[in-house]
């Protein structure tokens, strides 16, 4: 029963990754953005979603765990694209474009799942 959670999580994040990526193209020697939405966006939800899981107590827990943050989230999210598009800018000679990006892309997925799971803390709180 888990990997079916797994899977069909990780089917809807796939599809809404690829939406993205088909909405927001990729322009070359430009930062990614549909790739940095969908970290961004999934670091922050992940943070509020682990917050909000915890709180819901032992019966639900693991399965929501594994459809949602291993399923949804794992694919929406994309480090391995994020790594690949930071190298090709700096093999495209970009290297400052292609550092930013990365610090960037880092630091600010950081500070929105902290934010996450402080907006998760006080979601369960109300």
């Amino acid at each position: 029963m888990n990997w079916m959670l797994v899977a069909a999580g990780g089917a809807l994040g796939s599809l809404a990754r690829y939406g993205l990526a088909r909405l927001w193209p990729a322009v070359p020697g430009e930062w990614p953005l549909a790739t940095m939405s969908a970290n961004l966006l999934g670091s922050f939800t992940i943070g509020a979603v682990a917050v909000w899981v915890a709180a819901r107590g032992a019966g639900h827990e693991e399965a929501l765990r594994l459809f949602l943050m291993t399923g949804v989230l794992g694919g929406f999210t994309t480090y391995s694209a994020f790594a690949l598009e930071t190298v090709t800018l700096a093999g495209e000679g970009a290297w400052l474009r292609a550092f930013g990006y990365m610090l960037a892309t880092v630091i600010a997925c950081a500070l929105l799942a902290q934010a996450g799971r402080l907006v998760g803390a006080f979601l369960t709180e109300i």
